[in-house]
């Protein structure tokens, strides 16, 4: 599946993409000539992956920083 972030797109365009109601197609058009459509839709809740635990906020911000931090170690 193709992903799409809203906050990488334009405001007005994110806008649009997020104002579709349930059922309504948003055409992507290209010269003139229609390339896809995107028919609106219930957002539907990610899935929780099983075997993980949910995290405090304090430990996911922890597993964040760790992250961060071993990933500029290994950068520099």
């Amino acid at each position: 599946m193709k992903r799409i972030d809203l906050d990488d797109l334009p405001p007005k365009l994110a806008a649009l993409l997020t104002a579709a109601e349930e059922g309504e197609e948003v055409l992507l058009v290209q010269n003139g000539a229609v390339i896809g459509r995107l028919t609106g839709g219930r957002p539907t809740p990610s899935p929780q992956v099983e075997g993980e635990p949910e995290l405090s906020p304090e430990e996911r911000a922890k597993e964040i920083f760790d992250q961060f931090r071993s990933m500029m170690e290994d950068e520099f």
